[in-house]
């Protein structure tokens, strides 16, 4: 009777997971929010289910990425997660840490001067030479956590997120029970400084979801000396420290 009842919830297990994977194309379905700056539309502890990024995606998407991005989103009025666009999964190969969850604001070519296209809130810096990773040194995403006061690309968590370094795109949010993640990993009770430092652990197991890293809101002494040097690639330090801030709006005017 006891080993009938493990193998039938063996099974059990293994049908929903092969049901997920077959739903998303991608494993493992599920992350779990490691921090704040995709709040109040995700929060700290939530369980995200993630898809393939060409699956389910809309017309509007950026040609083949299966991405929305938050200007082509108020064109023809798709929205996610409380605002316009799609929310993102991207590792940046070249950096440390684990994978980070934000949204698509806008794509740019290789070489383009994208600063007058950005939103002025978004970024501290007066012209394309003032601003990271302007001309763009690649085609890809600008990105931006809806907590945080500036894109990803301006405070230099990463350049430019190409299509092949998107792993997924969030569908539906679960909140809470990601909490149970977290706390195995010890995220649960790390503080925002903390987790900062910890974005160098990666955990992941064949069976349960694998976390994934919503930059959280720091402060260091960037913010008060102004713009970083132009086109220059953050250090491992750098990416744990940048500020980010919690002003973000989630549907400013511009992208």
């Amino acid at each position: 009777m006891y080993l009938r009842e493990m193998l039938t919830s063996v099974l059990a297990v293994v049908a929903i997971g092969l049901l997920l994977f077959t739903v998303s194309g991608v494993w493992p379905p599920m992350v779990a929010v490691e921090s704040g700056s995709m709040e109040p539309h995700m929060e700290k502890g939530d369980l995200i289910f993630i898809t393939e990024p060409g699956r389910f995606a809309p017309d509007a998407a950026q040609g083949d990425t299966g991405v929305v991005t938050y200007e082509a989103g108020q064109e023809s009025d798709y929205r996610s997660f409380g605002s316009y666009g799609s929310v993102l999964i991207y590792d940046n190969p070249d950096s440390f840490g684990p994978p980070i969850i934000h949204r698509a604001r806008f794509w740019v070519d290789d070489g383009e001067n994208w600063y007058d296209e950005a939103n002025p809130e978004y970024m501290r810096a007066d012209s394309c030479e003032e601003l990271r990773y302007c001309p763009a040194p690649h085609a890809g995403f600008i990105t931006k956590g809806d907590n945080n006061a500036e894109y990803d690309q301006a405070n230099g968590i990463a350049p430019p997120v190409r299509e092949e370094w998107v792993q997924g795109v969030a569908r539906v949010r679960i909140p809470y029970l990601g909490w149970v993640r977290l706390g195995f990993s010890g995220a649960a009770f790390a503080t925002p400084a903390e987790t900062g430092v910890a974005q160098v652990e990666i955990v992941s197991t064949a069976v349960s979801p694998a976390e994934f890293v919503a930059s959280d809101p720091v402060t260091t002494d960037a913010a008060v000396e102004g713009p970083p040097p132009a086109n220059t690639a953050p250090t491992v330090g750098e990416r744990a420290a940048k500020p980010f801030g919690s002003t973000g709006v989630a549907t400013p005017p511009a992208a």
